[in-house]
């Protein structure tokens, strides 16, 4: 492939030889001989400072936003935005086969991705997935390393669809992927707005900031579909120029609108009301927010085409999502719950959910992120300490910050309740402390690693299935 063909849609600035490379990176370490490398400015390193080192090593050419005064240079006007052009060109643009559904918004993409994937499905239509959980392609699972992959592993995820004759890509779109423009050039059939709450901030900086990377994914796709629920629903929808469709459990002027909602152990039911329609949708998974999950879904798949009654039958026997209100074997007479709930409104939404239904009391515990938004940690623990009936505090990802510092500014939330509070530094201790405290019929939610089975510790992944050891402790 000739870099002008790399570069086709890219804005370039500067002239530059059309030689022929071999691969493309922004990664130092994989730049190899006829390789193009992308010098991208992140938080930690500038990738034009490597440049040179990187044409020494033998690459082709260096594509960066400001002259550096080098014989194979290219300059353009964004470089985030082209190496995700360029990702695509030097796949061959398979994007273009497929009809994208992308889902952006704080809590609910994972399981909503999930449901959109089977009601799909259900059709006999051959479905690629990419969320934080992990990437389908049909039923093979490739392993997921962010919520949204790096342009180049993006790009190479859709060529693998393309190639195995996927019609649609269902696929959470994270805050960080749209403000670093790991999606800029791609065209979404279906963009969708589940909530937001305060998350990120340690990337964002505001909340502000955090919507508008969120509303970037409604600049390119022919149908938005937005929880008119949502405070920041009104935001999302100024000013869009494509066909907005609405779902709610609250507003009756929505396109589909949940009735009648019933909740218990057992799953949720409710009338979905549609456009002079009617039907009544039963999912066995148990919580509030499952109503709106399975909202976003339907409408999803029924704005894209699919029958209405039909699509809706088909909740009644779809599976939940690992480590989203994941009922957790054991054979006690209480109930141990696993959720991935990170952010003070999935403490709260995980929290509602089970108070619906528990008949004893509901004991969580948790930890907050070490080097991540630590704004969000005191208020994770007043969210906790306002709604359960007894809060056990404790670690979860420290990564390279002091544990036992991150719980010291996450004790702050629980100051002025009542509720019966126990700090336990390590995680394990604090399971092992909240199993022996649970009486019949209590439920115990353990937050903050959902599907993830490991813990990091400085900068080492170390193995942590919640699932193990609740079974280890329980013998």
């Amino acid at each position: 492939m000739k870099i002008s063909e790399l570069l086709t849609g890219v804005n370039v600035v500067s002239d530059y030889k059309n030689v022929r490379v071999k691969d493309i990176t922004d990664d130092t370490r994989k730049v190899k001989k006829g390789s193009v490398f992308v010098c991208i400015k992140g938080a930690n390193f500038d990738g034009h400072s490597a440049a040179k080192e990187m044409l020494d090593k033998g690459a082709a050419a260096v594509v960066c936003d400001h002259s550096l005064g080098l014989k194979k240079e290219v300059v353009v006007e964004n470089t985030r935005s082209a190496y995700s052009v360029m990702c695509a060109n030097f796949f061959g643009n398979p994007a273009r086969q497929l009809k994208l559904i992308g889902l952006t918004g704080t809590n609910g993409k994972t399981s909503s991705t999930y449901f959109i994937k089977s009601l799909f499905e259900l059709y006999g239509i051959k479905m690629g997935l990419i969320g934080t959980m992990q990437n389908m392609v049909g039923n093979e699972v490739f392993e997921a390393q962010y919520t949204t992959p790096t342009a180049y592993e993006l790009q190479q995820l859709f060529r693998k669809m393309a190639d195995a004759g996927c019609e649609y890509c269902v696929m959470e779109v994270s805050s960080q992927a749209l403000a670093q423009g790991r999606v800029d050039g791609l065209h979404f059939h279906i963009a969708i707005f589940t909530n937001l709450t305060q998350d990120h901030l340690d990337f964002h900086g505001t909340m502000e900031n955090y919507a508008a990377a969120k509303k970037k994914l409604f600049a390119n796709c022919d149908t938005a579909i937005i929880n008119l629920d949502d405070p920041y629903a009104a935001f999302m929808r100024e000013g869009l120029s494509c066909k907005v469709v609405t779902y709610s459990a609250k507003d009756n002027s929505a396109d589909f609108v949940a009735k009648n909602i019933q909740l218990d152990a057992r799953g949720i039911t409710y009338e979905l009301l549609g456009d002079a329609v009617i039907a009544r949708l039963k999912c066995p998974v148990p919580g509030s927010f499952t109503v709106y999950n399975t909202l976003c879904a339907a409408s999803t798949a029924i704005t894209a085409g699919l029958d209405f009654k039909k699509t809706i039958s088909a909740f009644s026997s779809v599976k939940g999502v690992k480590g989203r209100i994941e009922v957790v074997p054991t054979d006690t007479d209480y109930t141990v719950i696993i959720d991935y709930a990170h952010s003070p409104d999935g403490i709260k939404n995980i929290l509602s959910s089970v108070k619906e239904f528990a008949k004893g009391r509901v004991i969580i515990v948790f930890g907050c992120g070490g080097d991540r938004d630590a704004g969000k940690r005191p208020k994770m623990a007043d969210a906790a300490a306002s709604l359960a009936d007894f809060v056990v505090l404790t670690s979860d990802n420290p990564r390279t910050e002091d544990p036992a510092k991150i719980v010291e500014d996450a004790a702050v939330g629980l100051k002025g309740h009542k509720v019966d509070t126990k700090i336990i530094v390590d995680r394990t201790e604090a399971i092992r402390f909240a199993l022996q405290e649970a009486k019949a019929d209590d439920v115990i939610i353990l937050a903050g690693k959902g599907h993830e089975t490991y813990q990091i510790i400085g900068k080492e992944k170390r193995h942590y299935d919640e699932r193990e050891i609740v079974k280890g402790i329980l013998g």
